[in-house]
């Protein structure tokens, strides 16, 4: 197991905090007896090769030992092995949900980008020595480092955007590697498994035709328990995201008249993404009871960090325009409940109905506003909780961002000072 990762100068590789020789033991020790060692591990990873997000040059050379390790059953927590996987393949799934991975788009902007990486100044000798001490402030390390960071914000922003490109689709292209392990893996007996499973062959639209046939029978749940139903819910979405070729639409079907609602929100968001405007009354239906309650967080959803009712608020941006008003007061109610980055989602799907082109001019008055804009900055107005990450007593920043980006007032008190006024 792992004979081969010490082949690689992980020295000369960089992750966030430098030269990515720590990468190898990181590894070994997810198939540490010791459970705290293996949890340590991989929040090390999470920082280190995605961190917030971000994958680097040493991402996509780690990738093949967790997969290694994710094929061999006696690797302990393997469903977080699979979601991390994921996530290296294509960071948080905010940024493309209701949609899948644009990986045309990637194909295209990363031209270029490997021979940038290679012409990028080298990582100081001194962080690829074992012996060092990356704490030290020597100044040939702060000079290196300065000369490595001077490049990058050097660059044209398209060579930064072929060089970021090319090292995210790195990443995604060695996870893509083990889409033959993700689909074996749908047959599982750890429900969490197959979940984690489902949720990454989402993402690789390019293999959408082996990984449909393997899904369609993972949408079939093993059991009635709360895990086996998810599992099977998960699959239905991923379904959804890759696309109709090859697949039989009674699956979907039979699902959406299921008596357990998570296989119903499965299918209705599949059926959201797979028909759009033809989508039927059920699918509507089945959306906005999901999409207008107060569904908060499950650490057992792999989509959009497990904000299940905020999937539902995404796929209804697939509809026909017929249900746009119904869907602006699913909107609304939902707004009203729910707090964090939930809040953010519906805040973010309620201003694009309500500005499509962005937010008001300045100056504008409250009383110019049209009607579904009044109705939203009365919602904000009312709901203070709205506004705030959990139990946090400050304001979220990312919330009243996304409103200062609409030319709006950044806290309860200024809305309500602004709709006052007019």
């Amino acid at each position: 197991m792992l004979e081969r990762i010490d082949d690689i100068d992980w020295g000369v590789l960089e992750h966030a905090y430098g030269p990515a020789q720590d990468v190898p033991a990181t590894i070994r020790a997810l198939a540490s007896p010791d459970a705290d060692e293996r949890e340590k591990a991989r929040h090390t990873l999470y920082g280190t090769i995605f961190h917030q997000g971000t994958r680097y040059e040493a991402t996509a050379h780690a990738v093949p030992f967790l997969l290694e390790l994710l094929a061999d059953p006696a690797t302990p927590e393997r469903p977080d092995l699979a979601h991390l996987l994921a996530l290296l393949a294509v960071g948080y799934d905010e940024q493309w949900l209701p949609g899948t991975f644009p990986v045309p788009l990637y194909r295209t902007r990363a031209v270029g980008g490997d021979a940038l990486l290679r012409a990028a100044p080298p990582i100081v000798d001194e962080w690829a020595d074992d012996d060092v001490d990356l704490d030290d402030d020597d100044d040939d390390d702060e000079e290196g480092d300065e000369d490595r960071y001077s490049w990058y914000e050097s660059l044209s922003d398209e060579d930064a955007a072929a060089l970021y490109s090319h090292v995210e689709l790195a990443a995604y292209d060695a996870v893509r590697a083990g889409v033959p392990v993700f689909r074996s893996l749908l047959a599982d007996d750890d429900p969490a498994l197959r979940t984690a499973a489902a949720y990454a062959l989402a993402w690789f639209p390019e293999d959408a035709a082996g990984s449909v046939a393997a899904l369609a029978p993972a949408t079939v749940p093993s059991g009635d328990d709360t895990p086996s139903v998810l599992a099977a819910a998960t699959a239905l979405v991923a379904l959804g995201l890759l696309g109709p070729d090859g697949l039989d639409p009674t699956v979907l079907d039979a699902a959406l008249a299921d008596d357990r609602e998570l296989l119903r929100w499965g299918a209705a968001v599949a059926l959201a993404e797979l028909q759009g405007a033809d989508a039927g009354r059920e699918v509507v239906a089945e959306l906005l009871t999901w999409a207008g309650g107060p569904t908060g967080e499950r650490d057992d959803v792999p989509f959009l960090r497990g904000d299940i009712g905020g999937v539902a608020v995404l796929a209804l941006r697939r509809l026909d325009d017929t249900y746009a008003d119904v869907a602006f007061d699913a909107l609304l109610a939902r707004l009203r409940s729910v707090s964090g980055m939930p809040a953010v989602t519906v805040l973010h799907e309620a201003l694009r109905h309500a500005w499509p082109d962005g937010g008001p001019p300045e100056g504008t008055p409250f009383a110019a506003l049209t009607d579904p804009q009044q109705r939203l900055l009365r919602v904000l107005a009312g709901s203070p909780t709205t506004w705030r990450l959990g139990d946090h007593p400050g304001l979220f920043g990312n919330f009243t961002g996304l409103l200062a980006s609409h030319a709006l007032p950044r806290d309860p008190d200024e809305m309500q000072t602004y709709i006052s006024a007019n």
